[in-house]
C-alpha cells in the first residue's frame, strides 16, 4: 500500500527521464481520501507538462464514483480495459 507521498516520490522518480506514458495499476484500492485524489491530478498534470501521460488503470467502482462526484473524473485518463491501444495517425496526402 502507497502513500500519496511515496506514489508521488515514485512517479516524479520516472518523470526525470519520462517515457510516453506512465500506468498506475489502481487495483485493490479501497480508500482515497482528498490528499490521494488531489496527488493524482497533480501528477497527472506533471505528466503532461513532461510530454508523458499518466494513466489509471483498474480503478474500481468506488474511486470511480468519488471521481465522479467529485468532478475530477474528466481531469484523468482513465482505461479500464487490460490493452491499451496508441495508433498515429495516418499520413495525408
Amino acid at each position: 500500500m502507497l502513500t500519496a507521498a511515496q506514489l508521488s516520490t515514485i512517479v516524479n522518480e520516472v518523470l526525470t527521464e519520462p517515457p510516453p506514458r506512465i500506468v498506475l495499476d489502481l487495483g485493490g484500492v479501497t480508500f482515497c481520501d482528498s490528499q490521494g485524489l488531489g496527488t493524482l491530478v497533480v501528477l497527472s498534470r506533471k505528466a503532461s507538462h513532461a510530454q508523458s501521460l499518466l494513466i489509471l488503470t483498474n480503478v474500481g467502482d468506488f474511486l470511480i464514483r468519488v471521481l465522479d462526484i467529485t468532478g475530477l473524473r474528466s481531469a484523468l485518463m482513465i482505461r479500464n480495459n487490460t490493452c491499451l491501444l496508441y495508433t498515429s495517425p495516418s499520413p495525408r496526402d
